[in-house]
């Protein structure tokens, strides 16, 4: 049932209650996207400043993961396309944002095709949270043939997507370029066999991811026969949102398939558009109100996770947590449990705080997160 782990239901009756096959699939892709974290070097007085640690031929089996059952193809760089007033020694570079891999013989056989693997690691650099914070939406405009104006992406997301950086060492041509240059070639390479595309990310790399997945399908190049499309899949850890209501529903129409993997209490799923969101978009669920296409839209399916840490507030968007969430009982993720009260109170402050704020006065919703962390001694 690989189609439908995949997504070509959207998942239906797979998610809640979690199924153990998804589950398993999840695991492996977040520790995929966790191994660009292992291997990223941020040693500022290593020759491999910025990029990976290791050869592409030994670095799952240096980050632990021999048996991952891929080998990567190549490494994919980026550069943030901002100026940034600092003397830190990142700013401005292209710096290595993860891979893309195709599953071995025996991993292809296990799982029932052949399967195209890019994943992204997520906000390191001081560059890259300024990018994420610039909160403005663009056309993406990826179709030469027809640019969809109205379709808009954050910019700062898109900047990181598309930027060149012609001094970088080990990439050239921007993240957008390497992307489609290489997993055409391996759609070509592999066109004869049942082939899937995998995108995942934690983070700033999920948002990567789904720009790729969109690339990828609105420029057609998943469709290798009129009658026959490669099914593109996201899986996103700790995702922000990407783009407007028009975004979505283009995602929607080209058929890519996003699993959202979100820590309920994980501020940066919240992000951007915490006022300006998809709750703002309609009246009374039927109107669209004039500023629709400037409200930021979730796109895909939501897998929430159920997790508060009074000790470390900060841990909730870690790689980590996410790894350990979906590593517990079913149980323990999916549905929610007794909690001591205080706990179970904040945790329905903070969600109603979420959902409401863009309804009450700013000022109101400011109060009641300020009395929130006070209580929380955040």
């Amino acid at each position: 049932m690989w189609r439908e782990i995949q997504g070509s239901n959207d998942w239906y009756g797979l998610v809640e209650p979690l199924n153990p096959l998804l589950r398993e699939e999840i695991i492996r892709y977040v520790e995929l996207v966790d191994a660009c974290y292992k291997a990223f070097d941020l040693d500022s007085s290593s020759k491999r400043f910025l990029n990976c640690k290791h050869g592409k031929a030994s670095m799952f089996r240096e980050v632990g993961m021999a048996s991952s059952g891929y080998e990567i193809t190549k490494y994919i760089y980026a550069a943030p396309g901002i100026n940034m007033p600092t003397q830190q020694d990142d700013a401005g570079q292209s710096r290595w944002i993860g891979y893309v891999a195709v599953s071995t013989d025996d991993e292809t056989k296990r799982i029932g095709r052949r399967d195209i693997l890019v994943s992204f690691r997520g906000t390191v650099t001081s560059t890259e949270w300024l990018a994420n914070l610039m909160s403005s939406l663009t056309p993406a405009r990826f179709d030469p043939m027809n640019q969809r104006p109205e379709v808009k992406v954050e910019s700062g997301f898109l900047s990181l997507y598309t930027s060149n950086d012609s001094t970088c060492r080990f990439g050239q041509g921007s993240c957008r370029e390497q992307l489609l240059k290489e997993v055409t070639r391996l759609i070509n390479q592999y066109k004869e066999e049942e082939l899937s595309v995998t995108l995942a990310g934690h983070s700033m790399g999920s948002s990567l991811a789904i720009l790729f997945g969109y690339d990828l399908t609105e420029l057609g190049l998943n469709r290798v026969s009129p009658n026959h499309e490669i099914p593109v899949t996201v899986y996103s850890f700790g995702g922000p949102r990407v783009g407007n209501s028009r975004f979505k529903q283009r995602c929607d129409d080209l058929g890519l398939k996003v699993l959202r993997v979100v820590n309920t209490c994980d501020f940066i799923t919240k992000l951007p558009g915490m006022i300006m969101n998809d709750g703002m978009r309609v009246i009374g669920g039927k109107y669209e109100l004039p500023w629709s296409d400037s409200c930021y839209t979730h796109v895909g399916v939501e897998l929430s996770l159920d997790f508060f840490k009074l000790e470390n507030p900060k841990c909730v968007h870690n790689m980590e947590t996410y790894i350990g969430l979906l590593k517990c009982s079913m149980e323990e993720n999916v549905k929610k449990k007794e909690e001591p009260g205080f706990i179970q109170k904040a945790k329905e402050m903070v969600a109603r705080n979420y959902k409401t704020v863009h309804v009450m006065p700013w000022q109101d919703a400011a109060k009641q997160v300020g009395d929130l962390v006070q209580s929380l001694g955040i």
